[in-house]
């Protein structure tokens, strides 16, 4: 599901919506009220319920070769996309749906790279809303690895230290990163600022001197 030359795509469970009106989301970063939508090359980050907890990474220029095997590993393709076992039957049986608006209305939002489009006037969509359909099988046919944890804080780890381009969305509800067990090897518990609910980059740092990692508000 992909937007068509001169269209924005908004995702929404809601297929009842006639009119977009800008308005403050509740995790909003920023006071301005807008219209959401992405183009076609976010449009993957919401083929998910709304508020599944996915992590989400793919190449970008400069990408190694060692993170991409580390982080991408065997399983072919250039994104991988991962959700935690409590949400799959909701991925399953969920029903999305696309509302396809006019692309005019619209412009860039984020940096370096935009992340997103927006809008600050209310927006009609360009038709009804149309059934975005079985979620695994988008992703099969997208060439997306989809994969199944039981918890999603190392992986994460993993991918905001990676040269991979990354995304996390609805992160505050993922399960709490656990300790380990008698016996187990330890590891890092995810700091306070990484697992704020969205973190995103596009692009790579530099590979003498990585960039820092800036919490959203």
């Amino acid at each position: 599901m992909r937007p068509a030359p001169g269209e924005v795509l908004h995702f929404s469970e809601d297929p009842t919506i006639t009119r977009f009106v800008p308005h403050v989301a509740p995790t909003a970063r920023q006071p301005e009220a807008y219209v959401w939508a992405v183009g076609g090359d976010r449009a993957p980050d919401y083929w998910f319920p709304r508020q599944c907890p996915r992590a989400m990474a793919w190449t970008v220029p400069g990408t190694t070769a060692e993170d991409r095997a580390r982080v991408l590993g065997p399983g072919g393709g250039e994104r991988v996309h991962a959700i935690e076992y409590d949400w799959l039957d909701r991925l399953r049986t969920t029903e999305l749906f696309a509302y396809r608006l006019p692309a005019a209305a619209f412009r860039p939002f984020g940096e370096p790279v935009p992340s997103a489009v927006v809008a600050t006037e209310p927006v009609v969509p360009l038709g009804p809303p149309e059934p975005v359909g079985d979620l695994l099988k988008l992703h099969r046919d997208a060439g997306i690895q989809l994969r199944v944890l039981d918890n999603l804080w190392g992986f994460w780890d993993e991918v905001i230290t990676s040269t991979l381009g990354f995304s996390g969305i609805r992160l505050r509800n993922a399960k709490p990163a656990r300790e380990p067990g008698p016996g187990q090897p330890s590891r890092t518990v995810p700091s306070p600022v990484l697992r704020k609910p969205v973190r995103r980059r596009l692009t790579p740092p530099p590979a003498e001197t990585p960039a820092p990692l800036t919490p959203p508000a």
